[in-house]
């Protein structure tokens, strides 16, 4: 309340001071991280102590005072549990003026041991998303982005490799406000974590992002290059099983330049066991199979990335940077096949070997100028990226009957030839209007072309023939053009952010053999709201709602399969339409000195949602595609605990439970369902004298059901240690990721006169070794250390 009648006499003055006054604008941040610091009291008094103006600093940490008299007066810097800074300035008549940015330090006096808290992983709500500080978790420092993200709150890695926001996979994974390379495919395992600075959880994004991603967007930003000179690092990285990784990068930085490169090589080798009873004709003449597949997989992995920024002056930078990450991948696969009848004997069995090698490059350039202006906060920035990839994948599988009788089949082999060519181009402008509100709109516009080749061959007396007439060319084309306006603004501890984007999206399949040539055109609105209000005590309530696309990927689309499998296969559809969703949220977040508590509830309504079906060919061969059903609600509660009951002890405790209901048919399949299902984590970290740390994590995922497959929980541990000497030039870290082997994936199948279990380790327990040695700097540098632009 005080805050709120501070801003009014603030605005009463304004207005009362003579018509000449003098408009001063300004920057706080926030250390030691120096990043934008909201919510800061910024006051001017005379010498009588009587207050001239008043504000309070935007989501960005901007500020301006109106109307200022001439004079000499004293100026105030003040947030709680930081040290206040005040100043004397003198105004005099004339043009507005920008004061040098201001820079507030925490308060040892209110804060226990400031330099343990600058390294305590902590979250904080911000007006349209919440931020995790990654700070110096073990576990955060020793492994992939995937094994930092399964920290991250709300959010969860399955194992293998796929991503969800509380539950729901339909979401959107960027690297410094964009979609790169990075996040594409396993790049994401290839990147340290401890090369993050933070993860922004954005349930409800504005209008500034695409909309794209029903469930959110998790947006990870890497740590920038601040020092002058020369510094870098050198990672090396031993596992097993096998995981050799080799990570130099080394940055250069001047007043004017900034350059920055970064190269990984990673050798991994991963076992997968995946076990499935099947059991058909349950109304007749049951058959039984009982098949197990034993996986390892090699991947060979190159990762280099180079860049420079260059300041033309104090307000023009270019931005110019390359990325190539290219795989080399070689698989071996065994499967077995024992087929029983109702009196339980084998009446059949049968082996497949296969063997895969598979090709892929992903490159991206891109380029950024921005410019800034004299007034804070008003920026224009331009972006362009191109990004183009190929890939080649062959399978060789061999495969025998072994009883009744011995008997080698033919062989089949497979190939598929994959390429894309991605052009993105966009423009934001930032335009403060007064010291509380500020206007911004933006324009983007992409072009996507991916083509893919498949054949599959059968081995004969004459040579090879084509298996099921599978030998097609396909081309998928996507354009998309969008334009936004968003309007954001701050009224004492009130802040607001409202907007719309507009997408149009042009979508053209067509193929060689004339089975899936289709074109769709849809144009889409999609308003945001966010509000949040900021409590004196430490305290924040924040408000949400946002209207989400669910565009289906690629691998939903093409109907191209694999034949590894001899009874199941999972194919595309080229007719999946996108999803959409109404999203709502309340959150509160509270933080005392040691305890840091976030409740949120959240509603979620999609329309034409994407489920998996699973049905039964008249081969006898089971057949997973994507399919649209009609709708989907999802409302639940999520709590997020974070405790420093000593300065060298912290639990981070998590709990989400929701509610879902699926409506919707497809074929003969009815797909209504309703259930509940939670998550929850526990992760303890305790830092011991000499820099010695350890860290353990619990990672739980319920049970869950649809109409057709029931899922099982999931559980994981994680453990890791640290050690850093040389004056924190050396780092080194043991950790184990999947202890015990806890993380199986099992379901459960049921249609019609049939039933499937199936149980999927895809990823053995892993063991590491990380060695990192740091030059010239005591923090990890980032593969990505170019100027971030409009993209933060």
């Amino acid at each position: 309340m005080k805050t709120i009648l501070l801003i009014l006499s603030s605005f009463f003055l304004s207005f009362s001071s003579i018509a000449q006054g003098v408009r001063l604008t300004g920057l706080v941040k926030e250390g030691p991280a120096l990043q934008p610091f909201p919510y800061v009291t910024v006051t001017l008094k005379d010498a009588a102590d009587k207050l001239i103006a008043a504000a309070i600093t935007s989501d960005k940490g901007t500020f301006e005072l109106d109307a200022v008299p001439a004079g000499k007066f004293f100026l105030s810097y003040s947030f709680t549990g930081f040290q206040t800074i005040s100043k004397t300035i003198q105004i005099n008549f004339g043009a507005p003026v920008h004061l040098a940015a201001v820079v507030l330090q925490p308060d040892p006096r209110q804060l226990n041991e400031v330099s343990v808290n600058a390294e305590r992983t902590s979250v904080s709500l911000k007006l349209d998303k919440k931020v995790f500080e990654t700070g110096k978790d073990v576990l955060s420092q020793s492994g992939a982005v995937t094994d930092l993200l399964n920290i991250v709150p709300s959010v969860s890695v399955s194992p293998g490799g796929a991503i969800s926001l509380r539950g729901n996979s339909n979401v959107l994974v960027l690297i410094d406000g964009r979609r790169t390379g990075l996040t594409q495919g396993n790049a994401l395992e290839q990147l340290p974590a401890d090369q993050v600075e933070r993860v922004e959880v954005i349930t409800n994004p504005s209008s500034r992002f695409d909309a794209g991603g029903s469930a959110g967007i998790i947006n990870i930003i890497l740590k920038k290059n601040k020092k002058a000179g020369f510094s870098g690092q050198l990672r090396l990285v031993g596992g097993i099983p096998n995981e050799t990784r080799i990570s130099p990068s080394l940055n250069y930085k001047s007043n004017k330049l900034n350059l920055f490169s970064t190269y990984q090589l990673r050798l991994s080798d991963y076992v997968g066991l995946y076990t499935m009873l099947q059991s058909t004709g349950l109304s007749s003449v049951p058959v039984y199979l009982d098949q197990r597949q034993h996986e390892n997989r090699h991947d060979d992995a190159r990762l280099f990335y180079f860049g420079t920024d260059y300041q033309i002056n104090k307000n023009n930078t270019l931005t110019a940077a390359f990325l190539r990450n290219a795989t080399n991948d070689h698989d071996k696969t065994r499967l077995n096949y024992l087929y029983s009848g109702k009196s339980g004997g084998i009446d059949s069995s049968l082996n497949r070997s296969g063997e895969s090698w598979e090709k892929r490059s992903y490159n991206q350039m891109e380029f950024n100028y921005t410019r800034n202006f004299d007034r804070v906060g008003k920026k224009f920035t331009v972006d362009m990226q191109y990004d183009f990839w190929d890939s080649d994948k062959d399978w060789n599988l061999s495969t025998s009957r072994i009883l009744p009788a011995m008997i080698t089949l033919p062989v089949i082999r497979t190939s598929s030839a994959g390429a894309s060519k991605d052009l993105m181009i966009k423009t934001d402008f930032v335009q403060p209007l007064d010291s509380a509100t500020t206007l911004e709109f933006g324009l983007k516009a992409e072009d996507r072309r991916v083509s893919s080749d498949f054949v599959a061959e059968q081995q004969n007396a004459a040579g090879w023939n084509i298996i099921d007439q599978i030998d097609n060319h396909l081309l998928y084309k996507e354009l998309i053009g969008s334009a936004y306006t968003q309007f954001s603004g701050n009224a004492g501890a009130f802040s607001y952010q409202t907007g719309l984007r507009g997408e149009l999206t042009h979508i053209g399949i067509e193929d060689r053999m004339g089975n899936y040539t289709n074109s769709k055109n849809y144009t889409r609105l999609f308003p945001t709201v966010n509000l949040s209000y900021r409590f004196k005590e430490n305290a924040t309530l924040q408000g949400s709602y946002s209207k989400r696309i669910n565009r289906p990927s690629l691998g939903m689309i093409y109907p191209f399969n694999e034949l590894t499998d001899l009874t199941t296969r999972y194919v595309g559809n080229p007719d999946l339409n996108p999803s959409y969703a109404n999203v709502f949220e309340l959150a509160f977040l509270r933080s005392w000195q040691s305890l840091t508590f976030n409740p949120s509830f959240y509603y979620q309504h999609n329309t034409g949602v994407i489920e998996d079906y699973t049905y039964r060919n008249t081969e006898g061969l089971f057949i997973t595609m994507p399919v649209n059903i009609s709708k989907e609600t999802r409302r639940g509660f999520e709590l997020s605990l974070l405790y420093n009951p000593l300065k060298w002890l912290q639990v981070n405790t998590e709990l989400n439970i929701f509610h879902y209901a699926e409506q919707g048919s497809y074929l003969n399949q009815t797909f209504d369902y309703s259930g509940n299902t939670l998550t929850a984590r526990v992760s303890t970290q305790m830092k011991l004298k000499n820099k010695l740390a350890f860290q353990a994590l619990y990672n739980f995922r319920g049970a869950k059901s649809t109409a057709q497959t029931h899922t099982g929980a999931l559980h994981s541990i994680d453990f890791g240690s640290s050690k850093s000497f040389l004056r924190d030039r050396a780092t080194i870290m043991f950790d184990v990721s999947n202890l015990f082997e806890l993380r199986k994936l099992t379901s459960r199948t049921v249609g019609r006169d049939y039933l499937i279990n199936q149980t999927n380790i895809p990823n053995a327990s892993r063991y590491r070794l990380t060695v990192v040695y740091r030059l010239n700097l005591k923090d990890s540098q980032a593969i990505r250390q170019a100027k971030s632009g409009n993209r933060d």
